[in-house]
């Protein structure tokens, strides 16, 4: 449940919810887009200088389909709403976060009165540090932001994570929220590096993670897996899962990646393995089995040839 006074900050009908309460049928467009256009502006919804901020999502109306010219996230810190994404319907239920790249094509339907959601308004640029804190890895979540800074055409259009259980996502968010109401000093360091933080999380919990079934999403599905699944999946496993001939699946994923299935996985196991010896006190062995190497001297020589020195060493480095 979030923070009783964000939620009291979001709670009171806003003078667009009143017009609309008094009998106007349609969003004044003029409010959030120029000359009547369909993609919204961020230059109406943020500051000069600013590369994010918050408004509560209007209730009691229909949002006609647009898309937006910045990165749009949708936290429900209460109730629920309905969303069509690209054809897709959505029900976004309270805990859940909803990211939208700048060609998704969204159409809200109207909410009630509890129904609470706040709408982070996020400049592409907003998200250079996290794309940093992510590393070079590919995963579903770089590529999104990837595209997003790309303003790219091929980009999954949305992320939908049902998080609503996850103590840490919901934190991060709101630190994320009290920051921006409250004007934080830093606030614009603070939120990078939360933004950062709450992706990584993220990355822990791509089973929660719905977005778009369509054809480009393959390399999606096959890193969501690998995201799951590093320390003892298998390429027979996944080809099961994914109805897939085993072998035109080896072939594909190379085609569409670039590595093979066993680099990709050496490659998130390795990544992991250095995230624990940056972050946690276990011994090196124990990191070694958790990612999924049973044999020591061989994750020893697979890190060596990847980071240039032991694990010993990469620890006592950071």
């Amino acid at each position: 449940m979030i923070n009783e006074t964000i939620l009291n900050k979001l709670r009171p009908i806003t003078p667009e919810e009143k017009s609309i309460l008094d009998g106007n049928t349609e969003i004044n467009k003029d409010l959030y887009t120029e000359n009547g256009g369909s993609i919204i502006n961020s230059k109406k919804l943020l500051d000069s200088g600013k590369l994010i901020s918050i408004r509560p999502h209007t209730r009691f109306i229909r949002f006609p389909e647009h898309s937006h010219d910045y990165v749009e996230a949708i936290y429900m810190c209460s109730g629920e709403t309905i969303h069509i994404i690209n054809g897709n319907k959505i029900k976004l239920c309270s805990g859940e976060l909803l990211f939208l790249g700048q060609t998704a094509m969204q159409e809200i339907l109207p909410a009630n009165e509890n129904d609470i959601a706040v709408n982070f308004i996020i400049l592409p640029q907003f998200f250079d540090k996290t794309l940093e804190m992510l590393g070079e890895e590919e995963t579903p979540l770089r590529k999104f932001i990837a595209d997003c800074l790309g303003k790219t055409t091929d980009t999954e259009g949305y992320l939908h994570f049902k998080v609503a259980d996850v103590l840490p996502v919901q934190n991060l968010i709101e630190n994320l929220l009290w920051t921006i109401i409250n004007n934080t000093p830093n606030k614009r360091n603070i939120n990078q590096t939360t933004m950062g933080l709450l992706f990584m999380q993220l990355l822990n919990y791509t089973d929660r993670l719905s977005y778009p079934q369509k054809k480009e999403s393959f390399p999606f599905r096959v890193f969501s897996y690998i995201e799951s699944n590093y320390k003892d999946g298998s390429l027979s496993e996944l080809a099961e899962i994914m109805h897939y001939d085993l072998f035109w699946l080896s072939k594909e994923i190379k085609s569409a990646t670039g590595f093979s299935y066993t680099v990709l996985i050496q490659e998130k196991r390795l990544s992991q393995s250095a995230f624990l010896l940056r972050t946690t006190k276990m011994k090196i062995t124990d990191i070694a089995n958790a990612v999924g190497y049973t044999n020591i001297s061989y994750f020893h020589r697979l890190f060596n040839s990847k980071y240039g020195v032991s694990p010993k060493k990469y620890r006592d480095s950071k």
